[in-house]
Parts: structure tokens; sequence; C-alpha cells
């Protein structure tokens, strides 16, 4: 077999070495997703809800007697509507046992009265912990400040929190926001229809992409054999309703929903300094560079090796295959393992050869903002 040496690019070279919480990932086709995990609806959303209540039962975790003064105004207030005069001893008032809160939850444009939402409960004062509370009910407001839904319930902590007599105390997790499980329940509902949306539909991606917007366009009118389905940018796909489904916009929407397509993803590098985390898609590239990173050097020389037939087998075929070669220089100071990677173009192919070399992930985020500041980082470079 004849090898001839075509082409000999630059050196080619990246000294990643990503810790073991970053995994390398392998060069394929992006899997396909279903619409209903790239785009949404336009009018077909959730409605953020907010309310102000009390929780009770605390074991002694709850707002200090010298901290915020409306816990207690509060707790004063309720206790009169229930009959009790509270607010000629308001300054009396213990409220260890209480705490004032916060208490969110999203609703669905198309929740019905008599639904169950979750909502999340955080501490509005000093309290300790809500481990243990009970939420008293508490309305929920929108934005045009209507009640739309009434929450109550027991409240779930993820973490814990003990102190000992001595001051010592250990904890696990956030204590003073918790979580209820289906804790409201919608008393009011949007107003909001499908057939309000007429006779177009408007799918609006979340990542905005000319790519995946042609794609899920293309999708469509291939699964309904007609030109349904438009795009004016990135970002919007609309769909003229057919006759047969105006007034079954749930199975139009139900069929466009489920179709698949294969999304494109941008070459980004994330970078968390403050953790030392570093998360890459892997689509980035790098191109022909030479770094040398402390007494570390290595180079990768990528060849192209041709096999050409005898000249008398006229069957034969001439075949291309790439060829790397992989050198590294270190002194007694640096030894390690190296793997010979398959290809040196891409980051992802470069991590599970380079994480033998203990290269620490502080490292790695000034290699590659160097790389980037040389220009051959072939991507968008994300410092958090």
């Amino acid at each position: 077999m004849l090898c001839i040496r075509m082409a000999m690019r630059a050196i080619h070279i990246l000294t990643l070495i990503l810790a073991p919480l970053l995994v390398a990932l392998p060069l394929h086709a992006a899997p396909k997703a279903k619409v209903k995990d790239l785009a949404d609806i336009d009018g077909v959303r959730e409605n953020v809800l907010v309310g102000y209540g009390l929780v009770v039962g605390l074991a002694g975790t709850g707002d200090s007697a010298n901290g915020i003064p409306f816990t207690r105004q509060t707790l004063a207030n309720m206790l009169e509507r229930l009959g009790v005069n509270a607010k000629d001893t308001l300054s009396q008032i213990k409220t260890k046992n209480v705490a004032a809160v916060m208490v969110t939850a999203k609703m669905p444009s198309l929740a019905r009265q008599g639904g169950k939402l979750d909502v999340t409960v955080s501490s509005l004062g000093d309290a300790k912990s809500l481990e243990g509370g009970l939420l008293l009910a508490t309305p929920l407001l929108g934005a045009d400040g209507n009640t739309y839904a009434l929450a109550q319930g027991a409240i779930v902590v993820g973490g814990f929190q003990a102190t000992g007599k001595d001051g010592s105390s250990i904890s696990k997790n956030h204590t003073t926001v918790g979580r209820i499980a289906e804790g409201s329940v919608v008393e009011r509902e949007t107003g909001f229809e499908l057939s309000q949306l007429g006779n177009t539909l408007k799918f609006i991606l979340r990542q905005p992409d000319f790519t995946t917007a042609m794609r899920l366009k293309d999708a469509i009118n291939t699964a309904f054999k007609e030109e349904l389905a438009a795009t004016t940018d990135n970002g919007l796909v609309t769909i003229a309703v057919p006759a047969r489904y105006a007034k079954e916009l749930p199975a139009l929407i139900e069929k466009v929903e489920n179709l698949e397509i294969e999304p494109t993803m941008e070459a980004r590098v994330v970078i968390d300094e403050k953790t030392g985390t570093i998360v890459m898609g892997e689509s980035v590239r790098i191109a022909p560079v030479a770094i040398s990173h402390a007494n570390l050097t290595i180079t990768i020389v990528e060849e192209t090796a041709v096999s050409q037939p005898f000249s008398f087998n006229m069957a034969g075929q001439t075949v291309t295959s790439p060829k790397t070669t992989i050198k590294k220089v270190e002194d007694d100071a640096n030894k390690g393992k190296f793997s010979v990677l398959n290809s040196g173009s891409s980051l992802a192919d470069l991590v599970s050869g380079l994480n033998a070399l203990g290269v620490k992930p502080r490292d790695v985020i000034s290699i590659l903002q160097n790389i980037k500041a040389a220009g051959a980082l072939q991507a968008e470079l994300v410092v958090l």
C-alpha cells in the first residue's frame, strides 16, 4: 500500500484538561426533539402569582421578637378577623413560632377553577427555618391585582437545621424556602380560550435559530402535506389553521407538538469562575494553534494518508484516511499519561485524553480565555 503525504496542516493543539466533573462528549448528530420541548404557543403561557402570608407551628425557628414588625402586625390583624382582640397587646405577641413569608406559584393560562397548583414558600423575615410549618390561607394575586388562587398547607423543606446549647449548629440546604405540592386551589380563571387564537397558530422557539425555524416549518408542511407553515424570522413559525381543524384546535396542536426535528446548537463554552465549572457543547471547534502551559507542551499534527490500488487492478479505488500524530514535551515535574486521540479538531475529542494530565480547572479557564483571545476558539465564550 502506497502512502503519500498530501498535506500537513499547522500544529493543532489545545491543552484542555477538564476536572472529572466534565464529561467528554462523542461527536454525533444531535438527537431529535419534539416540538413541544422546543417551542411555545403564542398566547398559551404561564401567569406568575404572588401572595403574602404567615407560617405557623414552627418549633421556635420563626421571626424574632425584635426583628421585622409586620409579622406581629399581620398576626394581630388575622386574630382580629377571627374575633380576638390582639391589637391592645401587640407588643406582647411573641413570634418565635410564626414567620412572615412570600408565596409564589405559576398558573397556566388554561387552568380551570378548582385546579391545583404547586406553591413555593419563602421566608420574608429573620426566621431560621420553615421546617414543620403550616401555611395559613393566603390569597395569590396576578399582575392585574386580582386573586386567582388560594394557598394553604404543610410545608416540605428539603433540608434541616439543628442547634446545640453551646451555640454550635449544623444545617443542610436552605431551610427558609419550602414547597407545598398542589398547595393552592384556582379560584378564578384567566378567561383565555384556544378559540381566541383565531385562524393562525404561532409557535415561538425558546432558543431562536434560523436553521431550527426552517426545519420546524418543513416538518409541519411535510406532516400535513400542504404549505401551512411559514417563518419570518429566527424565532417564530406561523401555521394557517386548515378548515378541517377550525373547531378542533387541540387535535392540530397535538399533532404539531409531537413532531420531531433536529435542533441546532450554538457553539458555546460556559465558564463559572466561582466554582471552576466548565461546560461546552459538542459543536465547539478549535483552529490550528499551539499552546504551552507551564512546563507542558502538546502538539497535534494531522496528515492525510492515501491508499492507491496497483496499476493493473482496475477495480480498485483510491482511499484517503486521516492520520493523527500527537507529541508532548514535559519535564519531570509534569509527568502524566496522555491518550492518543482520533482527531484534534474538536474540544470534545480532546477531553478524554487530556483529563489524565491533572491540570486544574482554574488553569483550564485561563487556557480557554487565552485561546479565545488568540482567535482560535470557534465558539462563544460565556463567563458567569
